[in-house]
Protein backbone atom coordinates (compact mmCIF):
# COMPACT_ATOMS: atom_id res chain seq x y z
CA UNK A 1 0.00 0.00 0.00
CA UNK A 2 2.61 2.43 0.95
CA UNK A 3 4.14 1.52 -2.48
CA UNK A 4 1.14 2.21 -4.15
CA UNK A 5 0.66 5.74 -2.53
CA UNK A 6 4.27 6.83 -3.45
CA UNK A 7 3.98 6.26 -6.63
CA UNK A 8 0.53 8.12 -6.95
CA UNK A 9 -1.44 4.75 -7.75
CA UNK A 10 -5.42 5.62 -6.33
CA UNK A 11 -7.16 2.98 -8.72
CA UNK A 12 -8.12 -0.75 -9.08
CA UNK A 13 -6.92 -0.34 -12.63
CA UNK A 14 -3.66 1.40 -12.16
CA UNK A 15 -2.63 -1.14 -9.13
CA UNK A 16 -2.92 -4.29 -11.37
CA UNK A 17 -1.01 -2.33 -14.25
CA UNK A 18 1.67 -2.00 -12.15
CA UNK A 19 1.55 -4.98 -9.91
CA UNK A 20 3.27 -6.46 -12.86
CA UNK A 21 6.62 -4.68 -12.49
CA UNK A 22 6.37 -4.96 -8.63
CA UNK A 23 6.41 -8.69 -8.21
CA UNK A 24 9.06 -8.82 -10.87
CA UNK A 25 11.52 -6.27 -8.53
CA UNK A 26 9.88 -7.52 -5.55
CA UNK A 27 11.29 -11.44 -6.69
CA UNK A 28 14.62 -9.95 -7.74
CA UNK A 29 15.56 -8.41 -4.54
CA UNK A 30 14.32 -11.20 -1.74
CA UNK A 31 13.86 -14.80 -3.85
CA UNK A 32 15.84 -17.78 -2.68
CA UNK A 33 16.85 -20.56 -5.36
CA UNK A 34 14.90 -23.69 -3.68
CA UNK A 35 17.85 -26.04 -2.02
CA UNK A 36 16.49 -28.62 -3.61
CA UNK A 37 15.13 -29.15 -6.88
CA UNK A 38 13.11 -32.34 -5.74
CA UNK A 39 9.21 -31.88 -6.07
CA UNK A 40 7.69 -33.33 -3.18
CA UNK A 41 3.89 -33.09 -3.72
CA UNK A 42 2.30 -36.22 -4.30
CA UNK A 43 -0.98 -36.36 -7.02
CA UNK A 44 -3.94 -36.31 -5.41
CA UNK A 45 -5.47 -40.89 -5.13
CA UNK A 46 -8.36 -41.25 -6.35
CA UNK A 47 -10.15 -41.87 -2.97
CA UNK A 48 -9.08 -38.37 -1.63
CA UNK A 49 -11.55 -35.74 -1.77
CA UNK A 50 -10.36 -32.39 -1.30
CA UNK A 51 -13.74 -31.20 0.08
CA UNK A 52 -13.46 -33.45 2.72
CA UNK A 53 -10.45 -32.84 3.53
CA UNK A 54 -10.94 -29.28 4.01
CA UNK A 55 -13.82 -29.05 6.13
CA UNK A 56 -14.24 -27.17 9.53
CA UNK A 57 -15.57 -29.72 11.45
CA UNK A 58 -16.43 -29.06 15.22
CA UNK A 59 -18.44 -30.73 17.63
CA UNK A 60 -22.04 -29.94 19.12
CA UNK A 61 -24.54 -31.34 21.43
CA UNK A 62 -27.71 -31.98 20.53
CA UNK A 63 -30.28 -30.39 22.89
CA UNK A 64 -33.44 -31.65 24.23
CA UNK A 65 -35.46 -29.87 21.47
CA UNK A 66 -33.41 -30.97 18.76
CA UNK A 67 -31.29 -27.87 18.16
CA UNK A 68 -27.53 -27.10 18.01
CA UNK A 69 -25.54 -23.74 17.83
CA UNK A 70 -22.86 -22.82 15.92
CA UNK A 71 -21.35 -19.79 15.05
CA UNK A 72 -24.72 -18.01 16.41
CA UNK A 73 -26.90 -19.91 14.46
CA UNK A 74 -29.24 -22.33 15.69
CA UNK A 75 -29.80 -25.29 13.87
CA UNK A 76 -33.18 -27.69 14.07
CA UNK A 77 -32.93 -31.05 13.35
CA UNK A 78 -35.82 -32.72 11.82
CA UNK A 79 -37.93 -34.61 14.73
CA UNK A 80 -37.64 -38.29 13.54
CA UNK A 81 -37.18 -41.63 15.44
CA UNK A 82 -33.59 -41.48 14.35
CA UNK A 83 -32.63 -38.02 15.49
CA UNK A 84 -34.40 -38.61 19.02
CA UNK A 85 -32.11 -41.02 19.92
CA UNK A 86 -29.02 -38.53 19.59
CA UNK A 87 -30.55 -36.18 22.19
CA UNK A 88 -27.74 -35.14 24.74
CA UNK A 89 -24.69 -37.29 22.19
CA UNK A 90 -22.48 -35.09 20.00
CA UNK A 91 -22.55 -34.48 16.53
CA UNK A 92 -20.00 -33.04 13.77
CA UNK A 93 -20.91 -29.76 12.07
CA UNK A 94 -18.91 -29.48 8.96
CA UNK A 95 -18.17 -26.28 6.87
CA UNK A 96 -17.26 -26.51 3.64
CA UNK A 97 -14.64 -23.63 1.81
CA UNK A 98 -17.57 -22.54 -0.33
CA UNK A 99 -19.64 -22.32 3.65
CA UNK A 100 -21.58 -24.50 3.12
CA UNK A 101 -22.48 -26.70 6.26
CA UNK A 102 -23.55 -29.93 6.80
CA UNK A 103 -24.91 -31.86 10.23
CA UNK A 104 -23.34 -35.46 10.46
CA UNK A 105 -23.69 -38.22 12.79
CA UNK A 106 -22.44 -41.85 12.79
CA UNK A 107 -21.29 -40.97 9.28
CA UNK A 108 -25.24 -39.96 7.67
CA UNK A 109 -25.85 -36.33 6.99
CA UNK A 110 -28.78 -34.89 8.77
CA UNK A 111 -32.02 -32.54 7.85
CA UNK A 112 -31.41 -29.53 9.08
CA UNK A 113 -33.42 -26.35 8.93
CA UNK A 114 -31.66 -23.04 10.01
CA UNK A 115 -32.99 -20.28 12.67
CA UNK A 116 -30.61 -17.27 12.87
CA UNK A 117 -30.81 -15.22 15.57
CA UNK A 118 -29.66 -12.55 14.46
CA UNK A 119 -32.55 -11.81 12.68
CA UNK A 120 -33.73 -7.73 12.24
CA UNK A 121 -36.98 -6.06 12.24
CA UNK A 122 -37.99 -5.20 9.11
CA UNK A 123 -38.96 -1.64 7.73
CA UNK A 124 -42.54 -2.62 6.66
CA UNK A 125 -43.61 -4.08 10.40
CA UNK A 126 -42.42 -0.66 11.84
CA UNK A 127 -44.93 0.89 9.15
CA UNK A 128 -47.79 -1.42 9.36
CA UNK A 129 -48.31 -1.46 13.06
CA UNK A 130 -50.38 2.04 14.54
CA UNK A 131 -50.05 0.51 18.28
CA UNK A 132 -46.02 -1.25 18.04
CA UNK A 133 -44.66 1.01 15.81
CA UNK A 134 -42.72 2.95 18.64
CA UNK A 135 -41.57 -0.42 20.26
CA UNK A 136 -40.46 -1.84 16.85
CA UNK A 137 -38.73 1.27 15.77
CA UNK A 138 -36.63 1.08 19.29
CA UNK A 139 -36.08 -2.60 18.81
CA UNK A 140 -34.72 -1.36 15.33
CA UNK A 141 -32.30 1.40 16.72
CA UNK A 142 -31.35 -1.31 19.12
CA UNK A 143 -30.51 -3.86 16.44
CA UNK A 144 -28.41 -0.98 14.55
CA UNK A 145 -26.37 -0.77 17.32
CA UNK A 146 -25.55 -4.80 17.68
CA UNK A 147 -21.94 -6.57 17.03
CA UNK A 148 -23.02 -8.38 14.23
CA UNK A 149 -20.22 -10.39 13.58
CA UNK A 150 -19.83 -14.33 13.63
CA UNK A 151 -18.01 -16.05 16.26
CA UNK A 152 -14.04 -15.62 16.07
CA UNK A 153 -13.17 -19.44 16.74
CA UNK A 154 -15.21 -19.62 12.81
CA UNK A 155 -13.05 -20.27 9.67
CA UNK A 156 -13.11 -17.03 7.88
CA UNK A 157 -15.42 -16.51 5.36
CA UNK A 158 -13.05 -14.03 2.96
CA UNK A 159 -13.79 -16.57 0.04
CA UNK A 160 -17.36 -15.88 -0.14
CA UNK A 161 -16.48 -12.50 -0.49
CA UNK A 162 -16.74 -11.12 3.13
CA UNK A 163 -14.72 -9.03 4.55
CA UNK A 164 -11.55 -9.60 7.10
CA UNK A 165 -13.40 -10.11 10.62
CA UNK A 166 -12.50 -7.82 13.00
CA UNK A 167 -10.77 -9.41 16.20
CA UNK A 168 -12.80 -6.38 18.83
CA UNK A 169 -16.01 -5.30 18.14
CA UNK A 170 -16.81 -1.94 16.32
CA UNK A 171 -17.01 1.07 19.04
CA UNK A 172 -20.07 1.87 19.78
CA UNK A 173 -21.66 -1.94 19.33
CA UNK A 174 -23.04 -4.00 21.58
CA UNK A 175 -23.63 -7.76 22.69
CA UNK A 176 -26.12 -9.88 21.12
CA UNK A 177 -28.73 -9.94 23.87
CA UNK A 178 -27.27 -6.84 25.32
CA UNK A 179 -29.97 -4.19 26.69
CA UNK A 180 -29.65 -1.98 29.33
CA UNK A 181 -31.80 0.87 31.09
CA UNK A 182 -30.02 3.81 29.19
CA UNK A 183 -31.21 2.11 25.63
CA UNK A 184 -35.11 2.58 26.98
CA UNK A 185 -34.17 6.31 28.37
CA UNK A 186 -33.03 6.72 24.35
Amino acid sequence: MKELRLRGISTIVEANAYALSFMAAYNARFAKPPKSDFDAHRPLRGDENLDLLMTWRETRRVTKSLTIQYDRVMYLLDDTPENRKLIHHYIDVWEYPDGRIEIRADGRVLPYRQYDRRAEIDQGAVVEHKRLSHALQVAQAIQAQRDNRRISGSPARTNQGQPVRATERAQGTKKQREFTQDDIKA
